[in-house]
């Protein structure tokens, strides 16, 4: 991990030229890409040494988004996205989860932050051009200015802009998460009406609802003495137990976000029969997460952000008096 006042690793690795665009350009030229095309493709994702493949139909018309994920490895199952919108089948059990969910897609608090905040924490630089699932593709790197962040290599249909491979690195240009399309059909024949009647065919189903209802620290009762630079509170929300769950304070989540990096803080009450043995830090892949306990309350940050960024938002939070 490098130092504040250093250079990123990521920055001094092999060729490379200042980008022709600036990072807010590369981010918006990709974001769109996803917005004006229909695709279908398998999407390959490496963790560690973990490995996990789905099949994605994609389709939106500039306002409209619908998308099908069906998993191809593990536990089957297929989430369906409007919008918002998401329900996920189930098939095992034959039960269906409907929530309300961000974009499933590349950096879903892009829109929701400040963009002119992030060329202040991140830079870009361009390595040339490759194949990736037998498509030219821009090879760019969205390089972290400080420690409290991972960098970015993305390759970037030359065309279409769209993201064809993802690597989240860290400081030593490690690769710690990737996410690639080992085929891809652009233009595909994908039909909205098709996924949306899909989506409401909940037949032979158990439907459950995931209730959230917003919410603030302060009304829960907690307080952040600060948060790490350039992460802004996207939201907050209560999530209502099921019906057969006791009585009490209700778990909470609020989700900073630098517009890149994604950091989510929990806070759970216990029934003081768990202990403590969960705290400390864990790690898979890139995303980390960190447990700590305030009285009868666990508190648990998790993001795709380094140790020492976790670190500030588990230590920041504090009871209200």
């Amino acid at each position: 991990m490098f130092s504040l006042a250093g250079v990123p690793a990521l920055a001094q690795t092999g060729p490379g030229s200042e980008s022709g665009r600036s990072v807010n350009q590369w981010l918006t030229r990709m974001h769109e890409a996803s917005r004006q095309r229909a695709y279908t493709g398998t999407l390959v994702v490496s963790t560690g040494s973990a490995m996990s493949a789905s099949r994605v139909w994609h389709v939106c018309d500039g306002t409209q988004q619908m998308e099908r994920i069906e998993t191809l490895t593990g536990a089957p199952r297929t989430t369906i996205r409007h919008n918002s919108d998401v329900i996920t089948f189930v098939p095992e059990d034959k039960t269906a989860w409907v929530e309300k969910r961000d974009s499933l897609g590349l950096f879903p608090e892009l829109l929701r932050t400040p963009a002119n905040q992030i060329p202040e924490f991140y830079g870009v630089r361009e390595r040339g051009v490759e194949r990736v699932a037998g498509y030219l593709s821009d090879v760019v790197e969205i390089v972290p200015k400080d420690s409290l962040r991972f960098g970015y290599r993305v390759w970037s249909e030359k065309h279409s802009g769209l993201v064809m491979k993802l690597q989240t690195v860290d400081a030593r240009g490690q690769v710690l998460e990737q996410l690639a399309f080992t085929e891809l059909q652009m233009n595909a024949p994908v039909r909205m009406k098709k996924l949306a009647r899909l989506m409401k065919d909940t037949r032979g189903y158990e439907v459950h609802h995931a209730v959230l209802n917003k919410t603030t620290l302060e009304a829960e009762g907690w307080r952040m003495k600060d948060v790490a630079p350039g992460f802004l509170l996207v939201k907050c929300h209560t999530r209502e137990p099921g019906p057969v769950a006791p009585q009490g304070p209700h778990a909470m989540q609020c989700v900073y976000s630098d517009g890149l990096a994604t950091v989510s803080l929990f806070v759970e009450p216990q029934d003081g029969t768990s202990g403590q043995a969960d705290a400390g830090l864990g790690v898979v892949g890139a995303t980390h997460s960190m447990t700590r306990y305030v009285g009868p309350f666990r508190i648990t940050a998790l993001g795709e952000v380094p140790p020492l960024a976790l670190g500030q938002f588990a230590q920041a939070i504090e009871r209200l008096p």
